[in-house]
């Protein structure tokens, strides 16, 4: 109930400050060139502001009303009277009333369109990483059942040391399939329509700092260096989900560049936005998979398989989400030297949210 009306609060500002500021507007304007048809254009160019940055149709219609009330009040002789027996002003009126009722639904109903569109879209994604990451599900759990079957079946016959590394097997595939539902969570979280982002100023290097936390108990044998500017960050953020998007690429540099020992962290700043990249010393990224690497349906390569047991694409995929939710994108590219590069750029704190 709340939320409701602070939106009907919202979208009855946003008409009266378009339908005021175009009468400010055309008042100003009258005092140097003389009344006429531009005037009522105005007016409807207003009504289409007010249709296309409102919700539904009542705050178009409304402000259509308005401004023909306006027009005739304030723009047509005699001034500041209702009017409508001059000659020739009443069908006028009736037609601008028309026109602008007409542009209010006709930009309600594209909106409404690009809903539609949108959700589409979103169906779509969901839709692929789930197809994707059931293949991913059923890997680690066929491994670990047949870890577990092969200790109990043969727990005698097997040494201290097979013992110990089929146990690292299933701890090991137990950790992918709880970061396979973080993400799987993450997805659903920022995919509901009346769900938020917990979204305030984080401090850059705090939210790396954490990932790598978390990144080093799983691979601590990995160098990682992070290379920050030299003046304070902040950035409007979800803080654990953007967390959880650097813990992921990390993950994958590691994973899917399988030679990769070393982790470069970098954070840029500026033209209002702050970017995040990762950098890894690796085999690279598949070119023919660069242009689908973030849609969470990676084919395999020539060898029948991506990037050994995971499905990079499904990472990357949950991380594009949470980057365009908020408001920003990712790349990733190979570098020349060797190695891949994924970066994702966030609005900065001067930019009004």
């Amino acid at each position: 109930m709340k939320d409701r009306f602070r939106s009907i609060i919202k979208n009855a500002a946003i008409a009266s400050a378009i339908i005021g500021s175009v009468t400010a507007f055309c008042l100003i304007l009258q005092q140097f060139v003389q009344a006429g048809n531009f005037v009522q254009l105005l007016f409807v160019l207003a009504v289409l502001f007010v249709a296309r940055y409102t919700d539904g149709y009542v705050y178009g219609i409304v402000a259509s009303t308005a401004a023909v009330v306006c027009v005739n009040y304030v723009f047509t002789y005699p001034y500041f009277e209702i009017n409508f027996e001059i000659a020739g002003y009443s069908v006028t009126f009736v037609a601008m009333l028309i026109v602008a009722c007409s542009v209010s639904a006709l930009t309600t109903r594209i909106k409404k369109q690009e809903q539609i569109k949108l959700e589409a879209e979103r169906e779509k994604m969901r839709g692929n990483l789930l197809r994707a990451v059931s293949h991913d599900i059923r890997t680690p759990l066929t491994s670990i059942v047949g870890s577990a079957s092969g200790i109990v079946d043969n727990y005698d016959a097997l040494s201290p040391k097979d013992r110990l590394e089929l146990v690292k097997d299933i701890r090991d595939e137990a950790q992918w399939l709880i970061r396979i539902v973080e993400n799987l969570l993450s997805v659903t979280r920022i995919g509901e329509g009346n769900a938020r982002l917990a979204m305030q100023d984080e401090l850059a290097e705090e939210i790396i700092s954490g990932a790598v936390e978390k990144f080093k108990k799983r691979f601590p044998d990995i160098s990682i260096q992070v290379r920050l500017p030299e003046e304070v960050v902040l950035v409007p953020m979800d803080g654990i989900l953007i967390e959880q998007v650097l813990v992921n690429l990390m993950e994958n540099s590691v994973i899917h560049g399988k030679t990769t020992t070393e982790l470069v962290i970098e954070v840029k700043s500026g033209g209002g936005r702050v970017e995040f990249s990762v950098k890894d010393n690796g085999q690279g990224i598949r070119p023919s998979a660069l242009p689908h690497i973030f849609e969470g349906n990676l084919e395999p390569d020539s060898e029948g398989e991506i990037d050994s047991k995971r499905n990079m694409g499904i990472g990357l995929s949950v991380c594009m989400s949470i980057v365009k939710a908020h408001r920003g994108d990712m790349s990733a590219e190979n570098l020349a030297g060797g190695g891949a590069k994924v970066s994702f750029w966030l609005p900065g704190s001067e930019e009004e949210e």
